[in-house]
Formats: structure tokens, C-alpha cells, sequence
């Protein structure tokens, strides 16, 4: 039986999202995300904490996510934790807990393009209208995670 590993953050994109292909026909993409807490200390005072988690996704999902994954767009990402160990060159244990992404949401793109500026000069054509439905909606991507059940 497996034990619950589940996580869901909600976050800004902290660079543009870096695809590989280890192994023919199978691609991988990593992004850094910064999630921004907002508390309050018993003084009454703001409080921002912000910590930053690696993403992994992989398979068509990394397609998508090397497309969507700008610098400073918000995401949310429903996956799982997985840990990396190993030994360095001075045999000491090393390890690193990143996000493995199942599940990507990719919110409205609000920066402004060229197309944007083009608008407001009151010049529109169809295709900037195609291309800023396309960037303020969201995007979704899934991935197919196979059950086994013994």
C-alpha cells in the first residue's frame, strides 16, 4: 500500500521553466516557484515569508510547461515530493526534495506584449486578439499517473 504523499502549491514562476531529453522521446522540465506567505506578528505588523520549490514535470506535460512557464507567472501545482540522495566527491550524504508536478494550472498572463501596445495605439488585428485570449486564459496540464492496486 502506498503512503499519502500529495502537495499543492500555488506560486510565481521564478525563471523560465529549462526542458532536457535525458533519454530519447522523453522530456523533462524544471522550474523554480516562489510562494509568498503574508502574516501577521503579535505586534500587528505584515509579515512576508517566501520559500522557493523546485518543479519537475515530465512527458507532455514538460511540452506545456516549457511553453507557459514564464518568469513571474502564477501557477498552481498539484504533485507529489520525491528525494534525491547521493555522496559527494568527500563522501559526505547530500540530498535534495523537489516537486514532482502531476498537475499544472497556469493562471492569466497579464504582462503586457507587443500586441498589447498595439491595442492601446488603437491597432487590433485578429491575430493580437487571438494571441491575448491565448495568454489570459489559463492553461491546464495533466498528467496520466497509472494505480496499482496489490
Amino acid at each position: 500500500m502506498n503512503q499519502l504523499n500529495s502537495i499543492i502549491l500555488e506560486g510565481n514562476v521564478v525563471k523560465q521553466g529549462e526542458s532536457s531529453e535525458p533519454a530519447k522521446g522523453f522530456k523533462v522540465c524544471k522550474f523554480p516557484l516562489a510562494v509568498n506567505r503574508i502574516t501577521k506578528s503579535p505586534a500587528g505588523e505584515s509579515c512576508e515569508e517566501v520559500s522557493f520549490f523546485d518543479v519537475e514535470s515530465y512527458g507532455k506535460m514538460a511540452e506545456i510547461c516549457e511553453k507557459f512557464s514564464t518568469k513571474g507567472r502564477g501557477v498552481r501545482v498539484v504533485g507529489r515530493l520525491k528525494q534525491n540522495r547521493w555522496k559527494d566527491k568527500d563522501g559526505k550524504n547530500q540530498s535534495k526534495v523537489f516537486v514532482i508536478a502531476e498537475h499544472l494550472e497556469f493562471k492569466p498572463n497579464f504582462q503586457k506584449t507587443e500586441n498589447d501596445e498595439k491595442k492601446a495605439d488603437g491597432v487590433a488585428t485578429e491575430k493580437s486578439n487571438e494571441n491575448s485570449k491565448e495568454n489570459s486564459a489559463p492553461q491546464v496540464a495533466e498528467a496520466v499517473v497509472e494505480e496499482t492496486v496489490f
